[in-house]
C-alpha cells in the first residue's frame, strides 16, 4: 500500500495505490492492483477556485462514500461556496480504467453554502448518480403460456436527490443540525432528521435526536416496486464528565415503524484509556443484550501501546425464537521505534453460531516519509 503526495507551490499530485496478492493460496485475481486516489489538485486559484481532477474521493450521505473518475471544482467568495462535481463511477476492484459507458455510468451533483447568518450555516445541494446494471436474459411465458428467452434491460437511473441543511452553533451554550432529503424519482420525502444538544451546564449534555425515513432504494432496482413503510425515530441521551477524564453516558431511543415498534437502550463510560459500554434493543428489532469493552495504553513516550478489545453479545430476532451468543475478541500492540516507522500485529477471535472459534492474525508495516523528491 502507497500514500504517495507530491506537492509544488498551489499544486499537488495525490496518489492512494495498493497491490496484494494471496501468499497462502493463489487466487484467480491474483496479483490485483488497486488505483483508490490518483487526482491533480490546484488550491486557491486566482483566490476563489480549487479543483481537483482524476480518480478522488467523494464524501455524500446520499449516494455513500466512494470514489470516481472525474473533476470536482470548488469557488469560495467571502461567507458563500459553490461546490460542484462530474464524473464516471470507478470500475469494480479500483482497476486504473475509466468507465466505457460516460451516458449510463456517471455520477453528477453539487452544492452551494452560506454562513452569512452568524453562528449559521445553510445548505442547498443536488445528486444525480447513475449506474446501468448489465442486461441478461431470462424465461418468461408468452401469450400461449410457453416459456421463451426475454431480454431484461435496465436503466441507468439511479439516486436524483436534493437535499437542504442548516446548522446552528452558540459556543458554551447549545448546537442545532437539520437535513431534509427529497427524492426526485420517487417524488416523496425520503429523509427529515434534526438533532440538537444542550451544554449550558458545566460538564453536563443532553442530546436529542428525531428522524423520519423512507427506505433508500436504488430507483432502477426490482425492491423499487414494493411497499417498504416509513419509520421514525426519536432518542434522547444525557452524559457527565467528571475529573476531566471520565465520562458517563446514556442513551433510549424509540423506533416506530409501520405496524409496531422497537426501544434501544445505551449506557457506557469513556475514558483516556478506553471504554466500556452496553446496550439493550427490545421490540420488534429484535432483543439483543451487548456488552463491549475496549482500551490502550501508550508507554514509554509512545514505543509501546498495547490494546485489547471484548465483546460479548446475546440476540434472538423475536421472543419465541432462541437465543444466539456471540463472542469476539482483540489484543495486539503497536511498536514505535521512530516517529517515521511502525509495527502493528493484531490478534481476533470470534465464536457464534456460525462461526466457531474462527482466530485470524494481522500484522502491518507504516513507513512515512515527508521528502523533496526532486520530480517537479
Amino acid at each position: 500500500m502507497l500514500n504517495l503526495n507530491i506537492n509544488k507551490g498551489q499544486f499537488s499530485l495525490r496518489s492512494y495505490l495498493n497491490f496484494e496478492s494471496d501468499l497462502s493460496k493463489k487466487q484467480d485475481y491474483d496479483p490485483r492492483f488497486r488505483v483508490y486516489n490518483l487526482y491533480l489538485e490546484g488550491r486557491n486559484l486566482f483566490d476563489i477556485a480549487t479543483i481537483k481532477i482524476g480518480r478522488q474521493p467523494i464524501f455524500n450521505s446520499i449516494a455513500g462514500g466512494g470514489v470516481f473518475d472525474g473533476v470536482d471544482l470548488d469557488l469560495r467568495y467571502s461567507d458563500f461556496k459553490l461546490s460542484g462535481y462530474y464524473g464516471g463511477n470507478t470500475p469494480a476492484y479500483q482497476k486504473f480504467e475509466t468507465t466505457k459507458n460516460w451516458n449510463d455510468d456517471y455520477i453528477l451533483g453539487g452544492k452551494f453554502t452560506t454562513s452569512i447568518i452568524k453562528n449559521t450555516q445553510i445548505g442547498l445541494s443536488y445528486i444525480n448518480k447513475n449506474f446501468r446494471p448489465l442486461d441478461y436474459y431470462a424465461t418468461r411465458f408468452d401469450a400461449n403460456l410457453n416459456p421463451m428467452q426475454v431480454l431484461i434491460e435496465g436503466n441507468s437511473n439511479q439516486f436524483k436527490f436534493a437535499s437542504a441543511d442548516v446548522s446552528y452553533r452558540q459556543e458554551n451554550m447549545f448546537s442545532l443540525d437539520a437535513r431534509y432529503d427529497y427524492d426526485l424519482n420517487f417524488e416523496t420525502t425520503s429523509k427529515f432528521e434534526v438533532s440538537g444538544r444542550y451544554e449550558q451546564i458545566e460538564n453536563l449534555g443532553v442530546d436529542l435526536y428525531y428522524n423520519y425515513r423512507e427506505p433508500r432504494i436504488r430507483y432502477n432496482s426490482i425492491f423499487s416496486v414494493f411497499d417498504f413503510g416509513n419509520t421514525q425515530e426519536i432518542e434522547g441521551g444525557l452524559d457527565y464528565r467528571f475529573f476531566n477524564q471520565y465520562t458517563v453516558f446514556g442513551k433510549f431511543a424509540n423506533v416506530t415503524y409501520k405496524d409496531d415498534n422497537s426501544q434501544r437502550i445505551t449506557a457506557g463510560i469513556n475514558t483516556n484509556y478506553g471504554s466500556l459500554s452496553y446496550r439493550k434493543n427490545l421490540g420488534y428489532a429484535g432483543e439483543m443484550d451487548a456488552i463491549s469493552l475496549y482500551g490502550a495504553y501508550s508507554m514509554m513516550d509512545g514505543f509501546f501501546t498495547p490494546s485489547l478489545g471484548l465483546a460479548y453479545t446475546s440476540y434472538k430476532l423475536s421472543k419465541e425464537d432462541a437465543k444466539n451468543n456471540l463472542t469476539s475478541v482483540l489484543a495486539g500492540f503497536n511498536l514505535r521505534p521512530w516517529k517515521a516507522l511502525s509495527f502493528d500485529l493484531q490478534g481476533q477471535y470470534l465464536n457464534n453460531r456460525i462461526y466457531k472459534d474462527d482466530f485470524r492474525l494481522f500484522f502491518k508495516i507504516n513507513y512515512w516519509f515527508n521528502t523533496n523528491l526532486k520530480l517537479i
